[in-house]
């Protein structure tokens, strides 16, 4: 009997046949999820094959809730006050779960979203008036963006991190752009790399004029690097500025956002992100950082 079960199982790598008949689908409707990375699959020599335990995984994640209740991947973008909500709420939950923060900027965590690298991706992406349009469209770029939504967490204020006492001489963006400031830049597809260069742009200037002497992969590098004199100036927020000491000009506010895919929207690890976003504590260390606006914070802007 236990031959015949051992039989009847599917193998442990299923082609495209073997998984729509695991998974009672038409083989049309298997392939548009590979295709759309919606499974568990990978190519070999031009042919699809799916590891059977990850599409078993994948099934029960796929439930309401899910059952990768312990687990939660954030990245994107930069923010000092995500920071400390996650390192709060992984706190609460010592070694019941995990949840960790990746800076890897708004097109990479996106791009690890649409891979299944990450569970959550932060979005920033210009002007905060424009990001009702701005942000759907940063996630129509990927083909899964249709399984996504977007949920606000907050408004920030953002502009130039100077050096101390720099702002008194240099207190907007083309007095920065008179002086012989070295700079400190972020990478291609960065929210802050990108307001800036638009800002840059209505002073009629580029971001490849500027003096840079120094790369930064997220903006708390960028404050670091000007804290330890590597740098005179860099793109950021006001509440990085603070976190540093640092001086700051203004440019402007920004939505920052929170894209998903719908199942984890309903754990419980983010359920309790958003709660402690609204938690009396993090407000309070959001007005000690400065430059927050919580008016919205927890609605969705955006599903397909």
């Amino acid at each position: 009997m236990d031959a015949e079960m051992v039989a009847m199982e599917p193998p442990k790598f299923m082609n495209i046949r073997q998984v729509a008949d695991y998974l009672q689908l038409n083989e049309k409707k298997i392939y548009m999820l590979a295709s759309e990375g919606q499974i568990p699959a990978t190519k070999v020599t031009g042919k699809w094959l799916f590891p059977r335990d990850l599409v078993d995984q994948w099934l029960l994640e796929s439930s309401h809730g899910g059952v990768l209740h312990d687990r939660l991947v954030i990245a994107g973008s930069d923010d000092p006050l995500l920071h400390r909500v996650v390192s709060q709420v992984a706190n609460s939950f010592h070694t019941a779960a995990l949840i960790s923060y990746s800076s890897t900027g708004t097109t990479q965590g996106l791009t690890l979203l649409a891979k299944q690298r990450a569970e959550v991706a932060a979005i920033h992406w210009g002007p905060a008036e424009e990001s009702h349009f701005r942000h759907p469209a940063l996630l129509s770029r990927h083909r899964q963006h249709r399984h996504w939504l977007l949920v606000h967490a907050f408004k920030r204020e953002v502009g130039v991190v100077v050096a101390p006492g720099s702002r008194i001489r240099f207190d907007t963006l083309p007095r920065l752009l008179e002086a012989n400031m070295r700079w400190s830049l972020r990478q291609p597809g960065t929210g802050s790399q990108r307001f800036l260069e638009e800002a840059l742009t209505l002073c009629n200037a580029r971001a490849e004029q500027l003096n840079q002497t120094q790369s930064a992969l997220s903006e708390r590098e960028v404050a670091s690097q000007i804290a330890m004199g590597l740098a005179d100036a860099g793109p950021a927020a006001r509440a990085t500025a603070s976190e540093f000491g640092l001086d700051f000009v203004p440019i402007g506010w920004e939505s920052f956002d929170l894209a998903m895919t719908r199942g984890v929207f309903f754990r419980n690890l983010f359920k309790e992100l958003m709660q402690q976003l609204e938690s009396p504590d993090c407000r309070a260390q959001a007005e000690l950082l400065g430059g927050y606006d919580f008016s919205e914070s927890g609605r969705l802007v955006w599903s397909s």
